[in-house]
């Protein structure tokens, strides 16, 4: 059993998790692409001159690249935590992958997903009380319920705001540094070598997802990623820190939500918050029916390409995971 006390088996182990998790993603997404052309699985990139098919999804070689770190790690130390946080990003990926086959209503994600919280109640990988900012709240019995709307929110954020090429991996590659700290001041050892394979796979993803995208995560990808950041975040102690971190989806989610006075599927939204235009930029939408949306205020000022609305948005996560680290040095303090 991998003693996770040592300071160099964690730089050991880590380092393992981290190659093995970047690795099978980085030589797994060509051949899932390739696999995924010759079934016909693709769908259209409306926003290129050309339409290009873009194969879709991404979500099964994310699931093994990940699943592969964190089943060795839980054979090696047996730490429980390590199997809550994989099964709940299975269970994720499970529903995003029924949704990519099938169109579901728009109450079906946020729903299913509170299944993907239980193995994180069952098993005990989280705590009796919420770090806040300024102290902490003991709340054993509303913990639980917080929980189970955690994961939901995290998995459904990350992937309300997979809406250009890049994007979601992107923001989360930079998002997942703040919570990588957080987790080693704040939580435990096996959560922070947990977390790794999530870094390193979305950043092996933004390769090929990147602009101009060769494969799209899909919704098993983009409900895989978030519900395993809300996970870590849980099992780490560090749901507020993660909450700043992710402020510019979670406010993209907000948004629509509050335009849209109800649940429902973005492509069944029949007003688009923004318009292509002819030379393929985009600007936002005049029509009053139209949704709120984090893209659609970002091109308030006029219009722009997708390739420079997926830097704003990366910026964006640059501040607000700076945020996130002045929020862990004063809970830090207060703590």
């Amino acid at each position: 059993m991998l003693d996770l006390s040592s300071g160099v088996n964690i730089l050991i182990y880590g380092s393992i998790v981290s190659v093995l998790s970047f690795f099978v993603t980085l030589f797994g997404t060509p051949k899932i692409i390739r696999s995924l052309i010759s079934k016909g699985e693709v769908v259209q990139d409306y926003h290129k001159p050309e339409k290009p098919n873009v194969p879709r999804p991404a979500g099964p070689v994310l699931i093994i690249g990940i699943a592969a770190a964190e089943i060795i790690l839980y054979m090696l130390t047996w730490k429980i935590k390590v199997i809550a946080i994989l099964l709940t990003a299975t269970i994720a990926f499970i529903v995003g992958f029924i949704d990519d086959r099938k169109v579901m209503p728009g109450w079906f994600k946020p729903v299913a997903l509170i299944v993907a919280a239980i193995p994180l109640i069952v098993l005990g990988a989280h705590g009796s009380h919420l770090n806040l900012i300024f102290g902490r709240a003991d709340i054993p019995l509303l913990y639980l319920p917080l929980i189970m709307i955690i994961i939901p929110i995290s998995g459904n954020t990350v992937n309300s705001i997979d809406v250009l090429n890049g994007v979601a991996s992107g923001f989360i590659s930079i998002t997942m540094i703040p919570l990588l700290v957080s987790v080693a001041i704040f939580g435990s050892n096996e959560v922070f070598i947990s977390a790794l394979p999530l870094l390193f796979t979305t950043i092996a993803l933004y390769r090929y997802h990147k602009f101009p995208s060769r494969i799209f995560p899909g919704d098993s990808g983009t409900l895989l990623i978030g519900a395993m950041y809300g996970a870590i975040a849980v099992a780490g102690n560090s749901e507020v820190i993660g909450a700043v971190a992710l402020l510019p989806a979670v406010m993209n989610s907000f948004l629509f939500l509050s335009s849209v006075k109800k649940i429902v599927e973005h492509r069944q939204v029949k007003s688009r918050p923004t318009v292509l235009m002819n030379d393929f930029k985009l600007i936002a939408s005049k029509e009053k029916e139209a949704p709120t949306t984090l893209l659609r205020l970002i091109l308030a000022e006029g219009p722009l390409s997708e390739k420079e609305i997926g830097y704003k948005i990366f910026k964006l996560a640059v501040f607000s995971s700076f945020l996130a680290f002045i929020s862990i040095i004063i809970q830090y303090h207060f703590l």
